[in-house]
Formats: C-alpha cells, structure tokens, sequence
C-alpha cells in the first residue's frame, strides 16, 4: 500500500519552540496592535484578550487570556476571572453563530505536565465539537484535521462579536 503524507508544515515552528524560552505569545501580541489579522486576534480589552490558537485541536479553538502575565488562576484578581469567563461567554456565542457546533470542550492546563504549551501565561481554552468529529485521522496517526481558513474565521468570529456589543479592534 502506498503511504500518503497530510503535510502540516506551521507546526514545526511549535514543536521547535517546546525545547527552548521564546518568551510569551500572548504578551508579544500585545505590543504590536498594528497586527491583529497577522496575530489572529479576535478581541482585546481592557482586561483579557481572546485568540485563535495557531496550533488548534479543531476548528475554530480559541484561547481566552488575561492581559497581565500570570501564570496561574490563583494569580488572577476576582475582575480579571469574572472578565475572563465573560470572554469565555462571548466567545463561544460567537462559535456557536459562525460555525454551529454541537458542543464545546472548555478548559484550562496549568504546568508543563498538564498539557501547558505556554505554562507562564495562564488562559482558557474553547474547543469546538461536531458529532464524529474524533475519526481515524486522531486514533491512528495522532493527527488533527482543520476543515477551515483561520483568516476566514476571523473575520466571521469579529463581525459575530460586534453583532453582540464586543468591542472592535
């Protein structure tokens, strides 16, 4: 049988960085507000920040974090979780418009061991679910399959979020 290669050449910049400190994502993003599309931000507020993840488990996987880098829950103030699950809120409000899926996994890692892949800055994940959506590709060859334009969902996730009072960047 001939072998077939699903090619996902972004992640190796991911798995490059696991062994080395390249400082913090959601902290970088933040000093270049001239790059919301590029950094694939959806919102920003006074408070938390709301991005799709660029190595995402399914379509449309976000990440909900604080604007300060803490690493922990238990560093956040009590405005700064209310704002975050308000974010969460939202967020997955404007999942379920743009992309209707059946479900959602939301979540947090905290620590390397935990499945962390930025343990120094806390936040949440959203990870849409569709009925089948765990097939053959994750069981056997522990691949992901992303079914659509990160570009193309920012945009729907944006104009979902304005419809519903969140703040335009």
């Amino acid at each position: 049988m001939e072998s077939k290669n699903l090619w996902a050449p972004w992640r190796i910049h991911y798995i490059r960085g696991l062994s080395r400190d390249e400082g913090c994502f959601l902290c970088d993003i933040q000093k270049e507000p001239g790059k919301a599309d590029e950094n694939l931000i959806v919102w920003r507020t006074d408070l938390g920040v709301v991005v799709l993840n660029r190595y995402p488990y399914n379509n449309g996987h976000l990440l909900v974090a604080p604007l300060r880098h803490i690493a922990d829950v238990t560093d956040a103030t009590d405005e700064e979780l209310l704002h975050l699950f308000k974010l969460v809120r939202e967020a997955r409000k404007a999942l379920a418009l743009t992309i209707s899926p059946h479900g959602f996994n939301i979540g947090v890692n905290l620590g390397r061991c935990a499945g962390a892949g930025l343990p120094g800055h806390f936040h949440i994940h959203i990870v849409p679910r569709w009925d089948g959506d765990t097939n053959f590709m994750s069981v056997c060859s522990d691949t992901d399959v992303i079914s659509q334009s990160m570009t193309e969902l920012l945009g729907m996730l944006r104009a979902a979020g304005m419809e519903h009072g969140l703040p335009a960047l």
